[in-house]
């Protein structure tokens, strides 16, 4: 496995100050989140997304209802199919489009739905999987549910927006233009008998503030209206949870492939150029020992004594990828033993803590023995610390492993990092890999695995 801590982080630290290095650094602001929303560029965005909502949504509701009206009228007749067909496939695309501006104005990553594919490739064929497809008649019921609440978005955003910067700026405009068709001010009231103006200072200045509210409140309001859009484009416009699951596991399954390859080929390698090679080596010298057997059997007898050594260090290496690929004793005595005998074995003490009642399924038994294998080799090559600890339980339908140690911290399970192919591995049975460590330390990595007895 590649080192989780590595040569360089000790110049980590001092990453986010040189540029270019790809390091995001957090930039500190002056003006607080509120006074400082209406200058952003993340608030004009959603404004923009929020006012193109409405004319949008009002062609796709216009167009859904019109389709889906007029293949009920034709439904007595054949026509009706292809025409909702249709309809369904403009919906389609209309999602499609939404997706995209989700994107760019509300900054959501939705991932596309599988295209719709018969399978003959002909009309009719096609007709019948847009029809049966859940993923079609999702994106009807957007263009459907949309409508009401874009409206609804579109007025309160502009409403709060325009009447905002009204008064914000209404200041500025009474003292460039103080009379305005004869009046002095903006009416407020008015009667046969009786006005009232906006044009005394403190006015202006009651204006002026409650304009300023209104447009430091107008982007936190917009922005939890659009929370909503939100959850439509995710919830009704992305593949279903089924797919979802079923892409998850097909890229899971490749991991686990490529894994077993790698590990099929790191036995092999160790094979081939450890106890095979020794092996050859033995038999060559067993060879000439037979021949000198008669005539010198004093160097025969050297010769079988480095054999004897050969064989023990080539037994040594078939116990050492024995236990690489699974140990005895996790099968004889579970987690208990087979992972306290690998903590004799790390360079620093550590303590191990086994709270099981039971022993869960062989294949991830397998996988929480080689993940603390792997951390501890870790934490002997490069963390640099005195002590460790080691920590297993079950917390409802979920196995734990905590590994914890006063090295120098700065482990990553990021892309790229030391510790990015061991979440992979996790990640392909539905486990989860979170490492918390700090610069200076300390470092605590915690692993969980789905418990099956």
């Amino acid at each position: 496995m590649a080192t989780a801590y590595g040569p360089d982080t000790r110049d980590r630290e001092h990453e986010g100050s040189a540029p270019g290095l790809g390091v995001k650094t957090r930039t500190k602001h002056f003006l607080p989140a509120p006074l400082r929303a209406p200058l952003e560029a993340r608030a004009w965005s959603e404004l923009l997304y929020a006012l193109l909502s409405f004319p949008l949504s009002t062609v796709m509701f216009v167009f859904a209802v019109t389709m889906t009206s007029l293949s009920a009228g034709l439904m007595v007749t054949f026509i009706g199919i292809p025409v909702l067909a249709v309809g369904l496939a403009a919906c389609r695309g209309f999602g499609a489009l939404e997706r995209h501006r989700a994107r760019a104005l509300l900054r959501v990553e939705v991932a596309d739905p599988e295209r719709v594919r018969g399978k003959t490739g002909g009309p009719m064929s096609w007709m019948g999987a847009v029809l049966k497809s859940g993923v079609s008649w999702r994106h009807l019921l957007y263009t459907l549910l949309h409508f009401p609440w874009a409206t609804f978005t579109f007025v309160v955003a502009i409403s709060f927006w325009t009447y905002g910067l009204a008064a914000l700026t209404y200041p500025l405009w009474f003292w460039l233009f103080p009379m305005f068709a004869g009046q002095d001010g903006i009416q407020l009231y008015g009667d046969r008998s009786h006005a009232e103006y906006l044009n005394s200072p403190a006015e202006l200045a009651v204006t002026g503030a409650v304009g300023l509210v209104l447009v430091m409140a107008a982007p936190w309001i917009v922005r939890g209206l659009l929370t909503v859009d939100r959850l439509m484009v995710t919830g009704l416009l992305g593949p279903s949870r089924l797919a979802t699951r079923v892409s998850e596991l097909e890229s899971d399954r490749g991991v686990v492939v490529d894994t077993a390859a790698a590990d099929l080929r790191r036995i092999e390698r160790d094979l081939h150029d450890g106890a095979q090679a020794r092996l050859v080596a033995l038999a060559m010298d067993l060879g000439l020992a037979k021949e000198k057997l008669t005539d010198d059997p004093e160097a025969a007898a050297r010769m079988v004594d480095e054999a004897h050594g050969e064989v023990k260090v080539a037994l040594q290496e078939l116990r050492d990828l024995a236990r690489g690929i699974h140990p005895a004793v996790l099968t004889d005595r579970g987690l208990d033993a087979a992972l306290s005998a690998i903590a004799s074995r790390c360079t620093v003490p550590v303590t191990v803590e086994v709270d099981l009642v039971s022993r869960p399924a062989q294949a991830i038994e397998g996988i929480a023995y080689f993940t603390v294998s792997e951390l501890l080799q870790n934490i002997s090559k490069h963390a640099r610390a005195t002590r460790a600890t080691v920590d297993v339980w079950r917390a409802g339908d979920r196995l734990m492993l905590q590994v914890t140690d006063n090295g120098r911290g700065g482990a990553s399970s990021a892309a790229g990092g030391g510790l990015a192919g061991l979440a992979e591995r996790l990640d392909a049975v539905d486990g989860v890999l979170v490492v918390d460590s700090p610069t200076g330390g300390p470092t605590t990595i915690t692993a969980e695995l789905p418990w099956r007895g």
